[in-house]
């Protein structure tokens, strides 16, 4: 029985050496194999890595303001009884623009002067009579406060009248009419907005921290989407003394003129200010590079001999560097990569270090500083 147990076992011991022994055959074959095949070529698109001079600037979105600007409105209720603009024209200082109904008014005007020339001929005729000691000084006094009272009743009645009489208090451009002939308005009822568009201001906000770079009289350029290949220029005219205290902003003012009154009060704007002389950058498309919490990193393709064709091989390497300023596409690279090095810009999230790479660049990412939408 023993000898049978020992020659069952060992013929089991035999068995499973032999499937053993063929598994690891195997898998020395699969590797050698694999290892004889190499590591299969990844396809990227790359980018040379070069200078680019970039003046420093800073960015800010600002409202375009009427340098005057305001709501017409009348100072005293009534109906109104004519209307003398037309919507959208121009009008210079003084131009009247509504007539609010003033008969009554005016009737009262006539009744006050009437009471003035009566003040007037008892004052003149008392007069003559105390410079010949006929009546007292009080008299005479009495008919001069009668004369000034009724000459201040009239000031006062000519000033209402005047008040029904709305005139444009600047030159500028009339908007839509919010009021119709017999309509009565409030005092304060807008009656249409008068922009003055020669000339306009920009308001707008940057960190404390900028105040050092910014002075009176530096040049500012305002882009709109309304007008996207136009550059608007003017200059800084204030720095409010003053700085937010909840956002820790300070707001500044700059005035431009305002051809052809292209720029319309209320219209937002990106707002460019070159703060010093141009500096030397290595840039780079933003896909070139990947971020994560260790920081920012590029592949960069190195030579590794040559194929069997007598082609070089390329093999890509990572590369921490440090980057700046962003502008549109591009961000610049203080620090990891050499002018010249090639940087992988599409593909890298195929690669590891020393990668074998083919270059096909028939299709680039973007790699613009101002890049504009495309229409659709």
């Amino acid at each position: 029985m023993i000898k049978r147990m020992i020659i069952m076992l060992s013929i089991v011991g035999i068995i499973l050496t032999g499937i053993f022994g063929f598994i690891s055959f195997k898998g020395r074959m699969i590797k050698q194999f694999m290892s004889a095949q190499g590591e299969p070529l990844q396809t990227v698109s790359t980018t040379t890595a070069t200078f680019l001079e970039w003046s420093p600037k800073l960015q800010a979105i600002g409202n375009i303001q009427a340098i005057q600007g305001i709501n017409i409105s009348a100072e005293v209720a009534g109906i109104v009884d004519e209307i003398y603009f037309k919507q959208g024209e121009t009008v210079k200082t003084g131009t009247p623009l509504l007539q609010l109904r003033a008969y009554d008014d005016k009737a009262k005007l006539e009744s006050l002067k009437a009471a003035v020339q009566l003040a007037q001929v008892t004052y003149l005729r008392d007069q003559a009579q105390y410079e010949v000691n006929a009546i007292s000084k009080q008299t005479l006094d009495i008919d001069k406060a009668n004369l000034d009272i009724a000459n201040a009743n009239v000031g006062q009645q000519q000033a209402l009248l005047n008040k029904k009489l709305i005139r444009a208090p600047f030159t500028g451009q009339l908007g839509i009419r919010q009021v119709n002939v017999g309509q009565y308005l409030e005092a304060g009822t807008a009656i249409s907005t008068l922009q003055a568009l020669e000339t306009v201001f920009v308001d707008f906000y940057l960190p404390q921290q900028l105040l050092g770079s910014l002075k009176l009289g530096q040049l500012v350029n305002l882009k709109s989407d309304t007008y996207p290949n136009q550059t608007f220029t003017g200059e800084m005219t204030v720095i409010n003394p003053k700085v937010e205290i909840n956002t820790r902003n300070v707001q500044l003012r700059a005035t431009l003129k305002n051809p052809h009154n292209k720029l319309l009060p209320g219209m937002y704007v990106t707002i460019s200010i070159t703060t010093g002389a141009a500096e030397s950058f290595i840039t780079l498309p933003r896909t070139a590079l990947t971020f994560n919490t260790f920081g920012s990193s590029v592949y960069r393709l190195e030579s590794n001999g040559v194929n069997e064709k007598g082609q070089p091989k390329l093999i890509a390497k990572q590369s921490i560097v440090v980057t700046g300023e962003t502008r549109g596409d591009q961000v610049a690279i203080l620090s990891g990569i050499n002018a010249g090095d090639t940087i992988v810009t599409a593909g890298q999230i195929k690669l590891h270090n020393g990668s074998p790479v083919t270059v096909d660049n028939s299709i680039q990412p973007s790699n613009e500083a101002n890049p504009q939408p495309i229409d659709q």
